[in-house]
């Protein structure tokens, strides 16, 4: 898994596309925080990250697909893919390689966002009056979030060698993942259906987690679509032996 790991990671940093998707999301999300009127932090009056937080989802929503589009449709493409199941590599040890460089971009893109967090800190009134157990809830909620966008965008990327079909199709399940659910929840009157339907979708679990009250059902539902992406993932790779 390390030399895939290694060989991704220097990939992303040897080419633009690493900086490229940390400017993008760090000037959006600083337009939303601090210059557009009805979002920024100063007009609203209240000291939290809300913005950043109901923002963010929307972002990753393409922004992650195109840092993963590349993954396995470049190989493929490039025709390295055969010559990269040929070495002593599990499918697994390729997945994950390529996955865990893939997240660790978007942790990176995530950590200056700490900037803004205190930033609100000395800007609360009095100082420090800004409710920390939410962000911290916040932050696990949209790390977790962009770990599934991640598992999807791999996921969409091994089907395909080309990276636009990829991008889009990852586009479109992490959509239809994050807010399908709600939407079809909201088509029906049954309180029931409606609350077992919405459980089911990523915006569900997401909102609890920014409560500030870290459930481990809504970590283990993460974890558990996660797995299954890279487990469709391995089906995908597997399929060649067939």
């Amino acid at each position: 898994m390390f030399p895939i790991f290694r060989k991704e990671i220097s990939s992303f940093l040897n080419s633009l596309i690493a900086y490229i998707i940390m400017a993008i999301f760090l000037t959006g999300m600083g337009l939303f925080i601090w210059v557009f009127p009805e979002y920024n932090v100063l007009d609203y009056g209240y000291a939290d990250l809300n913005t950043l937080f109901s923002m963010a989802p929307y972002i990753f929503l393409f922004l992650i697909p195109a840092v993963t589009m590349r993954s396995f449709a470049e190989e493929k493409k490039g025709g390295t893919m055969e010559l990269l199941l040929t070495r002593p590599l599990t499918d697994w040890d390729i997945i994950l390689g390529k996955y865990f460089a893939c997240f660790l971009l978007i942790l990176f893109t995530l950590l200056p966002t700490l900037i803004y967090y205190y930033s609100v800190y000395v800007l609360g009134n009095p100082v420090g009056n800004v409710d920390s157990a939410g962000v911290a809830g916040s932050y696990i909620g949209l790390l977790l979030l962009a770990a599934v966008f991640t598992a999807i965008g791999i996921f969409a990327s091994s089907i395909s060698e080309n990276q636009i079909v990829s991008f889009v199709v990852a586009a479109f399940l992490c959509f239809l993942w994050f807010a399908g659910f709600s939407a079809l929840a909201s088509l029906s009157s049954t309180g029931a259906w409606t609350y077992l339907v919405s459980q089911l979708g990523l915006d569900y679990h997401y909102s609890a987690l920014s409560k500030g009250l870290v459930d481990s059902r809504n970590v283990i539902y993460f974890v558990s679509v996660i797995f299954l992406m890279l487990l469709a993932t391995r089906l995908v790779l597997e399929s060649r032996k067939w």
